[in-house]
């Protein structure tokens, strides 16, 4: 992975005016910054201005040195990296002092292929991808190719397993890898009985199989080496067939030995689950063991001594938990789901559930072997077909009532983690109408408001008043109706948390009554800097301040709701 550290110093001194970029957002010439970026040893300066957003720097980084806004991870003093929507200024940087940042950038590979027809093409993918991802990669490109997944990728003569890592195949840090595609043969299997019968197709002569030749495999031959099991508290709950549909297609997908692809994005171990026919992932597992800052976190995070997450008011062990009860509670327009019909959810969160599931694929640092002490407990989620996320494409495109629906999730469920990189783009029909997918809900259900972070508050359609089935939706939900839901499902949601939904549910439908649009709404519960509460902790310290100590739940989130009313009715005078 390579490093790219950024100090920040106050430059007084001349002010350098880029060419549309100030009288584009309306800003001042005070206090400007000067940025040095230190690549590989090379000092890059680059100005900008006290209150320039983050996301506009990390523009500036890609359109001058090629980084993507998507891989640049900017931290500060050890904190979670700073929010897209933070000014510079909230970095806390003062007069004469000098702010240490540090980008960290997926390290991208060349690769040159060459087809056997004398066709070359490049492509660049992560080192930590292995070659069943080049082979999906020529797949998109290369449609006259074929099915590429009956190919064969070759370096230096030698045949590439699908499961190699790219970062194996560098030598000595050669900026290029050389690869050959041919096709190769393929094996197809059937039952015969309790047997397999066995053919080798060599499609490279399209003959049905090599020299007529056929051995029947039995069974016992090749052990089972992994499990799949849904993780039930409730047998008087039936799972919506979707659910069952999720479950053995990932178990399909292993029986055949298509094993688990970690992902290389994100800070906590995530894994793509494939099909049967290993063309195409079916699920994602998220094992509880390998968040971030969890025990067996595959990227090597720091573990949390005081058990909190990444993010303030989360719990590290409780992210496969909000994952499945974000989907439980976006329940249809309808309701919650009463029986196992298939019912997409308002905001469209993917079907997920909790699952016992033991591979030799997942991260195991103190070794592997088949029995219950590796099993991993985790969420597993149904993969979403997608053309890219929020933040491959500007955000000027997307339809208002797929921003809204997500708005309505994330403020209710007080989501801490919500930025572009977590919306799914999908397009849909003959029109390709496109459709946003919300997804890693590891942070929702906070026991505090401090870190709520919504990166569709500063999208124009936030501005946009919701819609009147919007607003049937939202008057139709019951927080106390939610916290049983869960429970039955099986999480006793802690009494800080529940407070927090409480009052995070409690804002969205008083909010939504009186014709606040999302981005005021989200307003409340954001803080404008990392010291500065939101409008919604002020609310609470005021209600803290006004109860006895013995005051009961019930009486407290009555005070709350007494003092939130005074403060949406300023909202909507003004």
């Amino acid at each position: 992975m390579s490093i790219a550290s950024v100090a920040l110093s106050p430059a007084l001194e001349e002010v350098v005016n880029f060419p549309g970029f100030i009288g584009r957002f309306g800003l001042d010439l005070d206090d400007p910054i000067l940025i040095f970026l230190s690549i590989s040893g090379s000092l890059s300066p680059l100005r900008v201005m006290e209150s320039d957003l983050i996301a506009s720097v990390k523009l500036r980084i890609q359109s001058i040195k090629g980084f993507f806004v998507k891989k640049q991870k900017l931290g500060y003093d050890g904190r979670e990296p700073a929010r897209n929507d933070s000014q510079v200024r909230d970095c806390g940087l003062a007069d004469g002092e000098l702010l240490h940042l540090v980008i960290r950038l997926s390290d991208l590979q060349a690769i040159s292929v060459k087809t056997l027809g004398g066709k070359e093409f490049e492509l660049f993918v992560e080192r930590s991808r292995n070659v069943g991802y080049v082979k999906q990669k020529i797949a998109l490109r290369e449609n006259e190719l074929g099915n590429t997944w009956d190919h064969e990728l070759t370096l230096d003569g030698e045949e590439l397993d699908d499961q190699r890592l790219i970062t194996d195949l560098c030598k000595d840090g050669e900026s290029v890898i050389h690869l050959l595609i041919r096709k190769s043969a393929k094996v197809r299997a059937k039952p015969v009985g309790k047997d397999f019968e066995v053919s080798i197709d060599d499609v490279t002569h399209n003959h049905n199989s090599v020299d007529g030749r056929r051995r029947l495999i039995s069974p016992q031959e090749k052990p089972k080496d992994f499990f799949v099991e849904p993780v039930v508290v409730n047998h008087e709950i039936e799972p919506p067939s979707l659910v069952k549909e999720l479950i053995n297609s990932t178990i399909e997908g292993l029986e055949n030995g298509n094993g688990p692809i970690k992902s290389s994005d994100g800070s906590g171990g995530a894994y793509f689950m494939q099909d049967q026919s290993g063309h195409k992932y079916v699920s994602v597992f998220k094992p509880i063991d390998e968040e971030p800052m969890a025990v067996n976190n595959p990227h090597g995070q720091p573990l949390s001594l005081d058990g909190e997450g990444l993010k303030k008011g989360t719990q590290v062990g409780e992210g496969a938990f909000r994952e499945v009860a974000a989907y439980l509670l976006d329940y249809p327009i309808t309701g919650p789901r009463s029986s196992p019909l298939d019912q997409p959810g308002f905001a469209g969160v993917p079907p997920t559930t909790m699952v016992k599931c033991l591979h030799k694929d997942f991260n195991h640092p103190n070794g592997y072997s088949f029995s219950p002490e590796n099993t991993k407990i985790g969420s597993l989620q149904m993969f979403v077909s997608n053309v890219g996320t929020c933040e491959d494409m500007g955000y000027g495109v997307f339809p208002v009532d797929q921003v809204h629906k997500i708005s309505v999730l994330d403020i209710r469920l007080a989501n801490a983690d919500r930025h572009g990189g977590n919306i799914l783009v999908s397009r849909e029909g003959n029109d390709g109408q496109i459709v946003l997918t919300p997804i890693d809900h590891g942070y929702c259900f906070p026991n505090k408001f401090e870190d709520c972070t919504f990166e569709w508050l500063y999208w124009p359609q936030a501005k946009e008043p919701y819609s009147p089935e919007t607003l049937e939706y939202i008057k139709s939900l019951d927080a106390e109706q939610d916290i049983e839901l869960l429970r039955i499902h099986g999480w006793e949601i802690p009494p800080p948390c529940a407070r927090v939904f409480r009052i995070s549910t409690m804002l969205l439908k008083k909010g939504a009554a009186k014709g606040l649009t999302p981005f005021a709404i989200g307003s409340m519960m954001c803080r404008e800097t990392l010291e500065k509460e939101s409008e919604i902790e002020q609310i609470i310290n005021d209600a803290e301040a006004i109860v006895l100590p013995e005051t009961t739940e019930e009486e407290f989130i009555s005070t709350v709701s007494a003092i939130m009313d005074c403060c949406l009715d300023q909202h909507s005078r003004n």
